[in-house]
């Protein structure tokens, strides 16, 4: 499933789960980033990002993190530079889903894993939303089906109109030659009199 879907439905999940920490609403992602994220539910988008990454290459650690989710900061005149993203804002997801049981400690490699409950919910919620963009696409086929359906009976009216047309135009031209074929000819009318009653003297 489309990895967008997937984060966006565990962030609607963690926002009922979690409590986001305090400082939120004014921090940045990171150095490079000029404000802060317009969305008000940003952490719990980031959490729900964070676990899809943990789950996609761990075991991983704060510092990975912060190098993938870091970009290049604007230096006005000189070059552009990367800078990491925020250590702070990522160990406080890496806590809220440790504590939510959603992410274990790896101590061979010093990192963190998906817990078996975040893998299982991980395949729950990919289930659902693949059975939910199977609906979306039939209830899309069956509309296209539909207004195709409806191209080709407005195709068929038309011919039907204009078969129908065709007759009546044909019947009326038949019509007016049957009407002129029995009209008879208006008999010439006989010269007026002379109207100085004859021949002058």
């Amino acid at each position: 499933v489309p990895a967008a879907e997937l984060i966006q439905k565990m962030a609607g999940d963690f926002k009922k789960e979690f409590q986001q920490p305090a400082f939120v609403p004014y921090v940045k992602t990171g150095v490079s980033r000029e404000r802060a994220p317009i969305s008000k539910d940003w952490w719990f988008v980031r959490t729900a990002s964070i676990l899809y990454r943990v789950y996609k290459d761990g075991p991983v650690g704060t510092e990975s993190l912060r190098s993938y989710y870091g970009g290049r900061k604007n230096r006005g005149l000189k070059p552009e530079r990367f800078r990491k993203a925020s250590g702070k804002v990522i160990r406080t997801c890496l806590q809220a889903l440790e504590k939510g049981g959603y992410l274990l400690r790896d101590k061979a490699k010093k990192g963190r894993v998906v817990s078996p409950k975040a893998q299982g919910y991980l395949e729950k919620s990919a289930a659902e939303i693949q059975k939910h963009l199977v609906e979306i696409l039939k209830q899309r086929e069956e509309a296209e089906l539909k207004i195709e359906t409806q191209k080709q009976l407005s195709k068929e009216e038309q011919e039907l109109r204009e078969a129908f047309k065709k007759q009546k135009e044909e019947e009326h031209r038949a019509h007016e030659a049957e009407k002129k074929k029995h009209e008879k000819p208006h008999a010439q009318a006989p010269p007026k009199p002379d109207a100085g009653g004859g021949a002058k003297a």
